[in-house]
């Protein structure tokens, strides 16, 4: 069970919102110092040192690693899972529809590198736990997402797949492991990958 935080978060708006940005920050900036140097070889003192804080100013906010952890996972995921949904509501025809879910995903992969790398590098914890449940529940929410897009392609004749669970697992794949080799100096940028991809899906 995860230790609470040493306070609870003021209930003043004004308060409640220069906590809130300050733990969102904390939260970018753990990220940023696991993904570089490894979630189990980074220590609560080790990681206060890297972002210039005391162990207690992390205290102040997270009960320990793990609640961060889960932290780093639903920045990750939250607003990926908001916007595909607000997508999937949307009246457009199937190809589009594809080409603008994995747009916005690579898009959200490559503005969270360092999340999703923390991700990946804890993948076999996350998969496990009662803790963790929620954010496996919203990871596959996200899933059934692709997958209902991949579905709709398929009916729609642009794109024939032997196996539509292989497809979405290649496409999983594909767009997640985006974290370990983009560079924003790169000869693509984001919406070149994920066009790409598509193509790649498409064709």
């Amino acid at each position: 069970m995860p230790l609470r935080p040493a306070s609870e978060p003021p209930t003043r708006p004004a308060l409640r919102a220069r906590y809130d940005t300050r733990q969102s920050e904390l939260v970018t900036a753990a990220a940023g110092v696991f993904a570089a140097r490894g979630y189990d070889q980074t220590s609560i003192h080790e990681l206060a040192a890297q972002i210039g804080l005391a162990a207690g100013g992390i205290y102040h906010y997270f009960g320990g690693k793990e609640q961060l952890l889960i932290a780093i996972c639903d920045q990750l995921m939250d607003p990926l899972l908001t916007r595909a949904e607000e997508l999937a509501a949307e009246d457009r025809d199937a190809e589009e529809h594809l080409r603008r879910l994995v747009l916005l995903w690579v898009t959200h992969v490559v503005a969270h590198r360092d999340h999703m790398l923390v991700f990946q590098q804890e993948r076999h914890v996350i998969d496990h736990g009662e803790q963790w449940r929620e954010v496996r529940e919203r990871r596959k929410r996200f899933e059934r997402l692709v997958e209902a897009a991949l579905t709709a392609v398929q009916a729609s004749g642009s794109a024939r797949f032997a196996d539509r669970r292989v497809a979405l697992s290649a496409l999983l794949g594909m767009v997640n492991h985006t974290a370990q080799w983009f560079r924003p100096d790169g000869r693509l940028d984001a919406d070149g990958v994920a066009a790409g991809y598509v193509e790649l899906l498409l064709t």
